[in-house]
């Protein structure tokens, strides 16, 4: 059964009464995202100093904000970082959008290490892979420039949402290929899988549910120069043939989301490759609650298993 908060803000979503994001432009549809934020804002209550600032990227510079706690011991002394990439379908959302202001001031706190949150290239105006270029050239930069921001390189995990959670796993398949900085840990919540529509949790919950089915190949057709693009791994990590020797991983998953089979059949073969895994579903959940103010036992879930693999115990 879906829990109550998803239901009542699956209701005050209707109440809004936007038209479906696949009839509109992208311009139109990142307006009508802005409608939701006085429903999907939240406040974290707790301490954090935030910096923004841009890192070179490979096409133009990146604007990150950077989040770190500010009430903790030993300042001076580096912290574990988290690189997070937001979601929105690679079309929409914002490094610093609310929600994600929220959610990354809490992280910082609860897992007590510093956030940069990925202000990556969008589409359709920038196609695949130009976000997964940015997300990649901000896991160098943090692993050559840690310090600068009291980050220690050698403790450093990805994680996103959605779309966002898509990059995490697209990044840590990078940084394995291409021999790249080591990453402690992946926490994928609700990830972008694969560029395809076929699974049970399609059919069940591609409709009414908040992210429908249409929405989603609207956001795809946007991402992708070409439907060929869609069978690159580092589009779906779901196609990626090996697994091994990817960074140990969180995946949260909804269990009202159409996203469902796609990122639990990715936690399974991670297992299955001998990576360290954890598949946590909230079986009443909503794909978006993880950023929403009814999120906090997946955020909380996610800063214990930060803490654990960054060695600061579990939380």
């Amino acid at each position: 059964m879906i829990d109550p908060e998803s239901a009542e803000f699956l209701e005050r979503v209707k109440e809004i009464n936007t038209p479906p994001i696949d009839r509109l432009t992208p311009q139109g549809a990142r307006d009508v995202a802005k409608l939701f934020e006085k429903i999907s804002s939240w406040d974290p209550h707790v301490k954090v100093d935030i910096l923004d600032m841009t890192i070179p990227g490979p096409a133009s510079p990146i604007p990150v904000r950077v989040f770190t706690p500010a009430d903790r011991p030993g300042k001076m002394t580096e912290l574990p970082g988290l690189i997070y990439f937001h979601g929105g379908g690679f079309v929409l959302g914002g490094h610093a959008d609310p929600e994600i202001n929220s959610t990354c001031s809490f992280l910082a706190d609860a897992a007590q290490c510093v956030v940069i949150s990925v202000g990556y290239r969008l589409a359709p105006e920038h196609k695949f892979p130009a976000a997964v270029e940015d997300a990649y050239a901000a896991l160098l930069w943090v692993a050559e420039n840690g310090p600068q921001l009291n980050a220690d390189p050698s403790r450093v995990a990805v994680g996103g949402d959605s779309a966002g959670g898509n990059i995490a796993a697209v990044v840590s398949l990078m940084a394995r290929d291409m021999r790249g900085p080591p990453i402690a840990l992946q926490v994928l919540v609700y990830p972008v899988m694969d560029y395809s529509f076929d699974t049970a949790s399609y059919r069940e919950f591609g409709e009414g549910y908040g992210l429908a089915t249409e929405e989603m190949k609207w956001y795809w057709n946007h991402y992708l120069a070409a439907a060929e693009d869609g069978k690159k791994p580092y589009a779906s990590p779901l196609r990626e043939q090996d697994l091994r020797g990817l960074p140990r991983a969180l995946v949260i998953v909804a269990g009202y989301d159409p996203l469902k089979d796609e990122a639990e059949s990715y936690g399974v073969r991670l297992g299955q490759a001998g990576v360290p895994t954890r598949i946590v579903r909230y079986d009443g959940a909503i794909h978006g609650f993880f950023t929403l103010p009814f999120g906090g036992k997946g955020r909380f879930d996610a800063a214990a298993e930060l803490r654990k693999a960054f060695g600061s115990g579990s939380g």
